[in-house]
């Protein structure tokens, strides 16, 4: 899909599908990495900047890597397959806060072959492909306009001196003069990246990207410098297609995610929210589409980025779901018992707290709205486990009721009619909203 398409959430019964999957399987995978995670993750995993005496960096946005994979008509096109050469790729991201200083981080976790970032730039965006005139902002890596990202590595850029504000639209530039090979990406956004051929970093107007896919390529996070404070930190967000935002429209920053970072931001609270959910995820069994298992991802998109205090957990949803669906992008698709499902969770908890990492537990949201194959009566009896589970247990720190927030009240299983997406089962916009108001902000 290009930028200027629009979302045709009844064309396929794949794309309810995937939706639903996203928002379980990210549960579901987040509990395996927990139970990996205790470890410290070894030195040479990144490839940091040397750290510096002064303000404390947080993740002001975020969004974690997939293997590359074709795009298709549920999904729309991308180019993480082919990869990029002599091209600029300019990505538009919104913060949750702002900072003094600013930089990214980019990822080359899934390549093969070492990343050549030539050049790169972050500036204010102006809308759709453009910059706001001479905010522009040349980025280095260790004091060098390039770098080069080892396979399986990731890079925080030096910082750069863009002041920005909380909810504020940045745009970053990469320009890549050699061919990168497959992209490490994001695969499902409601946001838009931009192309165009050679080099066109501080391009203003922006005419130059006349190509777009709904896409991140190598860029996993944006980091921000502020006042070290014990109030002050990172929120993530960590699960399946609910924390991913399937149900938002493009452009219009409506993903619990981004209503909870609203919210935040009004009540002057020194909170980032990062996103790190992908749409199909699971907590015990990787995808060939929707990502490794949370398990196996947890370290990387939530235990390694600055600045983390607390961790949303919503997973289980897709692994409970997967049998029905026939999804040939989800592989295998084994029934999993509430025990399994728990005992993910409950790793995922403990490597947050080996880190000092706050854990809020999200209940699984309804599932038997869905318009497409995804519920079952033993399927119900393992997320009725789950979720009680996850109220009762202690096990987390706090518990967003997503269940009660979107269930229909006259019938609990169902959603509640006016918080679902066409697919009847993610939220749309006044669901999002619900879910980001009934979490208690202190509890982050």
């Amino acid at each position: 899909m290009t930028h200027s398409a629009r979302p045709r959430p009844w064309k396929s019964r794949k794309t309810l599908r995937r939706g639903l999957l996203a928002v379980t399987t990210a549960a579901l995978t987040a509990l395996v990495v927990s139970a990996a995670a205790p470890t410290p993750t070894p030195a040479d995993t990144h490839q940091e900047p040397h750290a510096a005496e002064g303000p404390a960096w947080t993740g002001t946005w975020g969004a974690a890597m997939q293997r590359p994979v074709e795009g298709s008509e549920d999904w729309g096109p991308n180019w993480s397959r082919q990869g990029f050469a002599d091209q600029s790729v300019r990505q538009v991201v919104r913060v949750s806060t702002g900072g003094s200083t600013v930089r990214i981080r980019l990822s080359n976790a899934y390549g093969t072959t070492p990343l050549r970032i030539t050049a790169a730039t972050v500036g204010r965006s102006a809308g759709d492909a453009q910059v706001w005139p001479g905010t522009a902002r040349k980025l280095t890596f260790k004091g060098a306009q390039g770098a080069t990202v080892a396979p399986g590595r990731d890079m925080a850029s030096d910082a750069a001196p863009l002041r920005t504000s909380p909810l504020e639209k940045l745009t970053v530039t990469l320009y890549f003069a050699d061919l990168t090979g497959p992209a490490t990406f994001h695969r499902f956004t409601t946001a838009v990246s931009y192309r165009a051929s050679g080099r066109h970093l501080t391009d203003a107007d922006g005419d130059a990207f006349t190509t777009s896919t709904k896409a991140w390529y190598f860029l996993s996070g944006v980091e921000v410098s502020g006042p070290a404070s014990p109030r002050r930190g990172t929120v993530v967000a960590f699960g399946d297609s609910l924390m991913d935002g399937t149900g938002a429209p493009p452009g219009t920053d409506t993903r619990f995610t981004d209503k909870l970072a609203e919210r935040i931001a009004a009540d002057r609270r020194p909170l980032d929210v990062v996103n790190a959910g992908i749409s199909g995820n699971r907590i015990l069994n990787d995808s060939p589409c929707y990502g490794d298992k949370a398990t196996d991802r947890f370290r990387r998109d939530v235990l390694d980025r600055p600045g983390v205090r607390t961790v949303i957990v919503h997973l289980g949803g897709n692994d409970i779901g997967a049998p029905t669906m026939g999804d040939p992008c989800m592989g295998s698709a084994p029934h999993v018992t509430a025990h399994q499902i728990i005992d993910a969770h409950k790793n995922l908890i403990r490597a947050a707290h080996a880190r000092g990492i706050k854990a809020v537990g999200a209940t699984i949201l309804p599932m038997k709205g869905a318009l497409f194959p995804v519920y079952s009566e033993r399927g119900e009896k393992t997320r009725t486990a789950v979720n009680h589970w996850i109220r009762t247990s202690g096990a987390y720190d706090a518990v967003l009721d997503v269940d009660r927030t979107l269930a229909d009240p006259a019938a609990p299983a169902l959603p509640r009619p006016g918080y679902v997406f066409p697919d009847g089962v993610h939220p749309n916009e006044a669901g999002s909203h619900a879910i980001a108001s009934a979490m208690n902000l202190n509890e982050l």
